[in-house]
């Protein structure tokens, strides 16, 4: 028989663990003993992986790049695309959610009892720009700050470049390490079907259809504002300014986009949303620096979906928000989405901040983390999209293509 393709084995495994996620509802104590752990090994093997992927494949392509100047264009042009679409994407869940709150099934929300103290993490711009550069070179990478690890690896990068002869040994180690690097990923993704299925089984057990019942409109609402950003945005820059047809772009995102679904986490996706852009025509330089900025500032789901949450929650509370609410709440949203960890759950504290600022009660938060880990599936898929239509933008810019769709793009 003809091997099946990546994408269809993680669909398959995607379909298998729902049925045998509804079958072994009665057995959670066996799931959780036996399989969920085996997921848990198979995250923990892509979470060890990303590190140094990053780290190496940065500056690999800064090395391989014929003008450095070219990283602080490229890191540039790239965060203006993110704070723009994410801008958008906030816009959206605040705009769509508004309209459509007076018919939405809400939740009787008691504020008056005793609310879970929640650590609101005192979130600026400034602060964020600040937390960009380490005290200390080992712990962003034991602790997985990728945007540090990022910081590093581009000083890392540009010095050897500008070292002339005496980097090069740096340099044929660097590139060594890289290729290294690249088999160890090769030999974790061939377990991707098997990790998908182990790691989503659980949660059908858990969570079962029946969770969907009173937080049906809040999660409906959730993935309704997903599909609309990734249609009219993405699809739209992908076609204007990255001259790629959007067919073409969501056929080849698929195995990326099943992964990110399953697994939960845009940093854990990053080699298999490397591969897909690679697979697109985009520049390996390009795609892993863009994609690796993005699994670190881009959440365009998480803006999103505290917009959702904000407006769903501050409904179910009485409270009618204000102009000024709405601002902060888009703002908030805005500096919160950037610092989000990209693993599961990472949204949630930010969440507490988001309420905070616009008067909305804390402990709505404990509310909504019931659905969490289900709207968290769609906020991925969201966000690693979103990385990969900046890499093929800045792969047209950067190749001198123009910013007008190839008349022969398929």
């Amino acid at each position: 028989m003809k091997k099946l393709s990546l994408t269809s084995q993680i669909a398959i495994a995607l379909v298998l663990a729902i049925i045998v996620g509804i079958l072994l509802r009665d057995y959670a104590g066996f799931v959780n003993e036996y399989i969920k752990p085996l997921g848990s090994i198979f995250l923990n093997m892509l979470k060890f992986i990303v590190v140094p992927l990053v780290l190496f494949s940065i500056m690999a392509g800064i090395l391989s790049m014929d003008d450095v100047s070219k990283v602080g264009k490229l890191g540039l042009r790239a965060l203006l695309y993110f704070m723009f679409t994410t801008v958008i994407a906030v816009t959206l869940g605040l705009g769509l959610s508004t309209l459509v709150k007076g018919f939405l099934p809400l939740i009787h929300v008691d504020t008056a009892g005793s609310a879970p103290e929640i650590e609101i993490p005192d979130i600026t711009i400034m602060s964020q720009i600040v937390n960009m550069f380490p005290d200390n070179i080992m712990a962003p990478l034991s602790n997985m700050t990728m945007i540090q690890v990022i910081v590093i690896a581009l000083f890392f990068g540009v010095a050897m470049v500008h070292s002339g002869e005496a980097g090069e040994p740096a340099r044929k180690v660097t590139l060594s390490f890289n290729a290294v690097i690249s088999k160890i990923l090769s030999y974790i993704m061939a377990l991707a079907p098997y990790g998908v299925f182990c790691m989503l089984t659980p949660v059908v057990v858990t969570n079962g259809p029946t969770v969907l019942g009173s937080y049906a409109a809040l999660i409906a609402l959730g993935y309704f504002c997903f599909c609309i950003h990734a249609v009219c945005v993405y699809a739209s820059l992908v076609y204007l300014l990255g001259g790629m047809s959007p067919i073409k772009f969501f056929k080849e995102m698929h195995p990326a986009m099943l992964f990110a679904f399953s697994s939960d986490s845009s940093v854990a996706t990053l080699p298999y949303t490397m591969e897909c852009t690679e697979k697109m025509g985009v520049r390996k330089d390009i795609g892993n620096f863009v994609l690796s900025l993005g699994a670190t500032i881009n959440m365009d789901g998480v803006a999103i979906y505290l917009g959702v949450a904000s407006v769903f929650m501050a409904t179910c509370c009485g409270i009618d928000l204000t102009m000024h609410q709405y601002f902060a709440i888009a703002f908030a949203s805005t500096v919160a989405s950037i610092g989000t960890p990209g693993i599961p759950g990472g949204s949630l504290a930010l969440m507490a901040m988001v309420f905070a600022t616009a008067h909305i009660p804390v402990e709505c938060v404990a509310i909504v983390a019931g659905v969490d880990r289900i709207v968290d599936m769609g906020r991925t898929v969201m966000s690693i999209t979103g990385d990969a239509s900046c890499a093929v933008v800045m792969n047209n810019k950067f190749n001198g293509q123009g910013t007008a769709p190839s008349p022969n793009c398929k």
